[in-house]
């Protein structure tokens, strides 16, 4: 059964590259699965494209943080379109606490100390799940830490990651809960605090969640054709 890893897009050619090598890192753990890459927005193939091109089941493993208007509208919209029959459409990756403990590392190897003030840095969303889910994400960081976590957005949402450390005292260490480098990340980076971690990338524990996804996903479609009613 293929599995389909769909990322958000970006024009940043580091962006992709970090998507490409999840997928081949999953490859690896799956090295008798079909794995593609497609993308939800901005960057081409996307989901409809890939999907007609496969011979078989598929399971759609959305590479998001967070549920939010791409995980809910666009993949559906865009599985639909194929005319794929047989697709199965995992849950997004985010806020599983795997990945959090993924962006705490990004964290610590970037320089934050115990007692820096922290700042979570998500993307944002007009979603009000998508936010929630990020709050998750903080909260959940929190306890790595030892310490509140504040949020800020790199665009559409407020107040903005740049606002939260410009309010903050003492040291301030940005954890980025971005998957990968382009944009959003270039907004966090320049947010004037004294730390800012890498996004998750190609950190191992974020392939070790797609392939999770893929194989509960297909443990779930066995379950419901043999009448399991099986929940992932």
């Amino acid at each position: 059964m293929t599995l389909v890893l769909v990322a958000h897009g970006t024009r940043a050619p580091g962006g992709a590259q970090v998507v490409q090598a999840v997928a081949d890192q999953v490859r690896d753990l799956l090295p008798e699965v079909p794995v593609k890459v497609a993308f939800a927005d901005v960057r081409a193939p996307d989901v409809t494209a890939v999907l007609r091109a496969v011979r078989g089941p598929a399971v759609v493993v959305p590479a998001f943080l967070a549920s939010g208007y791409h995980v809910r509208v666009d993949v559906p919209e865009q599985v639909a379109r194929s005319g794929a029959g047989a697709v199965t459409i995992a849950p997004a990756l985010g806020p599983a606490p795997a990945l959090v403990l993924a962006m705490h590392e990004r964290l610590v190897d970037a320089g934050w100390r115990p007692g820096d003030t922290v700042v979570l840095a998500a993307a944002g969303s007009s979603d009000p799940r998508a936010l929630a889910d990020v709050r998750r994400a903080a909260v959940l960081l929190g306890a790595r830490t030892g310490s509140v976590v504040r949020v800020g957005y790199a665009a559409t949402a407020q107040p903005s990651v740049a606002e939260v450390v410009a309010a903050a005292r003492g040291r301030v260490a940005v954890a980025s809960w971005l998957l990968a480098p382009g944009l959003f990340h270039r907004a966090v980076a320049s947010c004037g605090a004294d730390v800012v971690a890498e996004p998750l990338g190609d950190h191992p524990r974020v392939a070790d969640l797609v392939v999770r996804r893929y194989l509960e996903a297909v443990v779930y479609r066995g379950g419901r054709n043999q009448g399991w009613g099986l929940a992932v």
